[in-house]
């Protein structure tokens, strides 16, 4: 499996016009960051996790050209803004988009892209192929992926297990059942927003106590708000198997 970060920031951790933090300000490209997405390649399976705003944008930087299917982990705009450019896949793939998402979250889809579920579409709109998901395993072309349920403080969202890789987005708390489907993963990546709490999103230290409690091998953080710090001085803290993620940032598993 080749696991590819395409965005590790938030809409409170893209770079701001005006804006002259010390993350902003950096000059160190790991401290700028597009929107959470990731994107997997699971033998030809070709995946990828939320279509933020910066979708178009990493399609381009990473020159990916076969998506085989999406999955939404929810459905704030940071993750599904950007879903319009999958006709870019469309064209060249000759055939509608899978996508995967739980019936809230289609049904968002549903309002905010209404002309692409028309019953009389316009030419060259987006064509989607839906899928609903509820919390159970399915597959993709063979592929078994497990949803897990997380809590957005009262918001449920899906994060995704695929053999030794679990990815979590927008958490604050898991349940102890839904923990046991993360247990056992060689590669996590998780949010962790901030230093200081936060009521939908774990804290750094929150992330890294569990990534200790499940005793995962290593763990990358993501999800990065301005508010986190910068990638070197926050890295320099972390425990050994704990690292900062970073756009761009590929993990063989």
């Amino acid at each position: 499996m080749k696991i590819t970060l395409l965005g590790t920031g938030t809409s409170q951790g893209v770079p701001v016009i005006g804006c002259c933090c010390e993350v902003c300000s950096s000059l160190d490209y790991r401290d700028k960051r597009l929107r959470s997405s990731v994107h997997l390649e699971v033998d030809d399976l070709s995946l990828v996790i939320d279509t933020g705003p910066d979708f178009r944008q990493q399609m381009l930087r990473t020159g990916i050209t076969k998506l085989d299917a999406l999955l939404y982990t929810h459905e704030h705009k940071d993750h599904t803004a950007g879903m319009d450019d999958i006709r870019s896949f469309n064209f060249l793939q000759k055939k509608d988009m899978p996508i995967y998402a739980d019936p809230r979250v289609i049904n968002q889809l549903k309002r905010e892209f209404a002309y692409v579920f028309a019953e009389n579409k316009y030419p060259g709109v987006p064509s989607v192929d839906v899928h609903e998901l509820h919390n159970k395993a399915f597959k993709i072309a063979g592929v078994s992926i497990t949803p897990i349920e997380v809590m957005h403080h009262e918001l449920p969202v899906f994060g995704f297990r695929i053999g030794d890789f679990t990815y979590i987005t927008d958490a604050k708390t898991i349940s102890e059942k839904e923990k046991k489907k993360i247990m056992g993963s060689k590669v996590m990546i998780i949010n962790a927003l901030q230093q200081t709490e936060h009521i939908s999103h774990l804290t750094l230290e929150e992330a890294i106590h569990l990534s200790q409690e499940l005793e995962i091998e290593q763990t990358y953080l993501t999800h990065i708000s301005h508010k986190l710090g910068v990638h070197k001085s926050v890295s320099a803290g972390l425990p050994e198997n704990v690292k900062l993620a970073f756009d761009g940032l590929t993990i063989e598993l």
